[in-house]
């Protein structure tokens, strides 16, 4: 079994499509109709994605993606019948992973929950660590962990993977889009908008933390991990800054 997922969304039709393409890719799939079963089905069975519509009866989905992001990080893909950028940027403010909007081929949502789980799931014992250390900061991609001060703090994946990638590349400026096909991929479809987002939601969780290292707007281009000459990393095995 690839995974447990959670498919609330009003639309019986719909839950039954996606159920049976998930199904054929070896998940395990439950489905709820509206956000106070979704809540209910949440808390007793544990999944490890949740496809949820933004507007289902009862409670709202932006309503269950916040009871949600109080329990758990997992990853959360909203489905919706709304394209304004506004509904996608409060989606990903409140801790979505992804947006698909409908109608959409099944296919794409299967593709869009095989990457969010890839890129969410433990790594095989096999796999060399990714983990990358500072003062007060320590990023474990192995468990898809941030600590702050030795403090666990709990992050989106897609947040995590942005800091990793940049403070894997100090001091190197990225624009948007850059930051969009290497952390998202080229087949992501969103508003550059989105790193915007998600810079602010992680300067929330570690600015101010150090003088070595900081996430710093560079005006007009984007954004960069920037390392003090007296800040020093780790890497784990991954051992990204080499000797001259």
């Amino acid at each position: 079994m690839n995974g447990r997922v959670l498919i609330i969304d009003s639309d019986r039709n719909i839950c039954e499509m996606m159920r049976l393409c998930l199904e054929k890719e070896g998940y395990s799939v439950m489905i709820a109709l509206d956000g106070g079963e979704g809540l209910t089905q949440f808390s007793a069975l544990k999944p490890d994605l949740v496809l949820l519509e933004v507007t289902p009866p009862s409670v709202d989905g932006w309503q269950v993606c916040r009871e949600i992001r109080k329990k758990s990080d997992i990853p959360i893909i909203f489905i919706t019948s709304k394209s304004e950028i506004f509904d996608k940027v409060l989606g990903l403010e409140l801790g979505a992973d992804d947006y698909i909007v409908k109608p959409f081929d099944t296919r794409e949502v299967v593709a869009r929950v095989k990457a969010v789980l890839r890129r969410y799931g433990l790594s095989k014992p096999s796999e060399p660590k990714k983990e990358i250390h500072y003062e007060s900061l320590d990023i474990d991609m192995n468990r898809y962990e941030l600590k702050v001060k030795g403090e666990i703090i709990p992050t989106p994946p897609k947040e995590l993977e942005l800091l990793y990638y940049m403070a894997s590349h100090p001091n190197t400026v990225f624009n948007r889009d850059q930051l969009l096909d290497e952390v998202w991929g080229y087949d992501y479809y969103g508003s550059s908008r989105t790193i915007d987002v998600h810079i602010k939601r992680l300067r929330k969780k570690i600015d101010g933390v150090s003088e070595h290292w900081k996430l710093t707007t560079v005006w007009s281009v984007g954004y960069k991990f920037e390392l003090t000459e007296s800040g020093s990393s780790d890497s784990g095995n991954e051992q990204e800054r080499k000797k001259p």
